[in-house]
């Protein structure tokens, strides 16, 4: 049976949450693609809350998606310092480190988030 890239990419998902949890202190940085828009949320495992979400749907700015998704990382990034959340655990959700994903995180690490 072939291999599509939902499948691979579940199974990357699979393994990297095994590894990884978010707390109240350092909650998960989780992001998200759709083929308009990215998404990013944070996330307390321990009491499965989500703490607070930032999605580009509403920018109505010009530029490329790898631009508003670094956008998206400013944005969370400036919402976590105000909740007093300093560090994160990055949460690819199973994508390739690069393009979109790869823009949140430096987007979020600009913003003064500690990766």
């Amino acid at each position: 049976m072939p291999t599509t890239k939902d499948t691979l990419r579940a199974r990357r998902k699979i393994r990297i949450r095994s590894k990884i949890k978010g707390t109240a202190k350092r909650p998960r940085l989780v992001v998200f693609r759709s083929l308009m828009h990215t998404y990013a949320q944070l996330v307390d495992d321990e009491n499965n809350k989500t703490l607070l979400t930032v999605s580009d749907m509403k920018a109505k700015g010009k530029g490329t998606k790898s631009e508003k998704a670094k956008d998206i990382g400013l944005e969370l990034a400036k919402k976590a310092s105000e909740q007093k959340i300093k560090e994160v655990v990055f949460d690819r959700n199973g994508y390739k480190y690069h393009g979109r994903t790869k823009a949140v995180a430096e987007g979020a690490r600009e913003g003064g988030l500690k990766l």
